[in-house]
């Protein structure tokens, strides 16, 4: 889909970040895009590193999908239109494109498409100057939204998609297991659905103290001596009606199973380092309770702008750090330490 020559009147060469092993991201120079029919010219701003970023990073790949060449990372990218009609309009840009023609992408399932191609996973992604990318997945940006908001849109839209899943009512009780950024926008997204109570469950002290300044009502540790002691009492001892995983680990998976009333509703939006998740089929089958897994997304930018352009969701207080592209192996060294919240690179400057 990208061009390998130098872009008319255009620069010669453009700054990249490739990953080309475990805990190996060289930056270098090479030729720029070519934007072909149906795209347009983005120089990026801003990319925030994902948990599954961190799985390229640290394991070499994502379940079955691994390194086979070097590859630029980065899916939640933002930037500027270069050339064109649409030269200087700022766009988020959607990371996955859907083949548009299959059963799943017209029955509105685009993100199950199994075609799919999706930026950082199989084809380059946006750690990197320039991107060429279809226009019909270049979402304008509102002024008042930074480069680094329009890039957070992307995690927010995955957690928008899975708080779908969930369908709590207003008056609802929920738990978010892991509180990572996914995690702290899925706690600002309960709050505005008019959840009642939020339980929050996180193992480090800096993210549980986001999660206490983003709306949760009461924050745990996994660690403490009896969780789930604290869980049943955090709730009443009913259990939670929907209970979102956000930590992509066996032990979250199991927390959200246990915080889960009966007939409740676990939603799995973590990603797990292994190709497998295990959770207590005993308890889960005793409670008979509906588990969901989260697919990326659908079609979440329209709403995820309007949500932060409007003030209901704050994407900014998450962003905890910034690089510039040069810095990018420091960037990633600093995200797989769990250093933070979100860490930003930003390419162009």
């Amino acid at each position: 889909m990208f061009g390998a020559s130098g872009l008319t009147d255009g620069p010669e060469r453009m700054r990249v970040a490739r990953l080309h092993g475990v805990g190996d991201v060289r930056v270098g120079d090479e030729a720029p895009p070519v934007a072909g029919p149906g795209e347009q010219l983005v120089r990026v701003s801003a990319v925030g590193l994902c948990g599954s970023d961190l799985h390229w990073f640290t394991d070499g790949g994502i379940g079955d999908a691994q390194l086979t060449h070097p590859l630029v990372l980065g899916h939640e990218f933002a930037g500027v239109v270069v050339g064109g009609p649409d030269d200087g309009r700022r766009v988020a840009v959607d990371p996955a494109q859907p083949c548009g023609a299959c059963v799943d992408c017209l029955e509105g399932n685009r993100n199950l498409c199994s075609t799919l191609l999706f930026a950082g996973h199989g084809v380059d992604g946006g750690l990197r100057e320039l991107v060429a990318w279809p226009a019909a997945l270049l979402h304008r940006v509102p002024d008042a939204l930074s480069d680094a908001d329009a890039a957070m849109l992307e995690p927010l839209g995955v957690a928008l998609h899975a708080h779908d899943l969930g369908k709590p009512r207003i008056g609802a009780v929920v738990a978010v297991v892991g509180c990572g950024p996914i995690g702290l926008c899925l706690i600002q997204l309960a709050r505005a659905a008019g959840a009642s109570r939020i339980v929050a469950v996180e193992p480090l002290a800096h993210r549980r103290a986001a999660a206490a300044a983003h709306g949760a009502d009461v924050v745990l540790d996994p660690g403490a001596q009896d969780i789930l002691a604290e869980l049943a009492g955090a709730t009443g001892g009913r259990g939670v009606d929907v209970a979102f995983e956000a930590a992509g680990t066996d032990s979250g998976v199991a927390l959200a199973v246990h915080a889960a009333k009966a007939g409740g509703r676990v939603i799995l939006a973590g990603i797990p380092g292994e190709d497998s998740t295990t959770f207590p089929a005993s308890i889960a089958r005793r409670k008979g309770l509906t588990i969901k897994l989260v697919r990326r997304m659908k079609e979440m930018y329209p709403r995820t702008t309007r949500l932060v352009d409007d003030g209901v969701v704050d994407v900014a207080s998450i962003v905890s750090h910034t690089f510039g592209l040069d810095q990018a192996s420091e960037a990633f060294r600093l995200a797989s330490e769990r250093v933070g919240l979100k860490i930003i690179v930003t390419p162009s400057v």
